[in-house]
């Protein structure tokens, strides 16, 4: 009788513990979804940021800089970066939404939303994690 008590206790376990998992990867993409080339909904390519638009275009560069992408091109009074990441070009524009709301739009340069999601996804992660850290003057001698 015990044997059979801690069989079911195991079985418990084990059935609830895979059903908390189930639940917490589905909060999160997976690795192979983000590296899979995959068909992208521009809602997906356009993120409203709590900073100046300043602030937002130099976090930007970071960023793409930081996920080792190449810069092609940077236009600071319009605001955009052109970039090449997986053998395929976006481009990175700057918007001011307010005083205190800057939005960043990252789209294919080509206009074929196929492509990989975690492109445009690390970069906003890598946005959100260092927003607290305003870009500061570097004085040279």
């Amino acid at each position: 009788m015990e044997r059979i008590i801690k069989l079911l206790i195991v079985f418990t376990l084990l059935l609830t513990s895979s059903v908390v998992s189930s639940y917490a990867a589905d909060d999160q993409l997976n690795l192979s979804t983000l590296i899979t080339a995959q068909n992208v909904k521009y809602e997906n390519c356009t993120k409203v940021f709590n900073t100046d638009n300043v602030s937002l275009f130099y976090l930007t560069i970071a960023a793409i800089n930081a996920n080792r992408f190449t810069i092609d091109e940077v236009q600071s009074k319009s605001g955009y970066v052109l970039f090449t990441a997986v053998n395929k070009q976006f481009l990175a524009t700057v918007l001011n939404v307010n005083t205190n709301q800057a939005m960043l739009k990252i789209t294919p340069a080509d206009n074929n939303y196929f492509f990989q999601p975690g492109i445009i996804l690390n970069i906003y992660k890598y946005i959100e994690l260092n927003l607290s850290k305003k870009p500061e003057n570097v004085l040279t001698r």
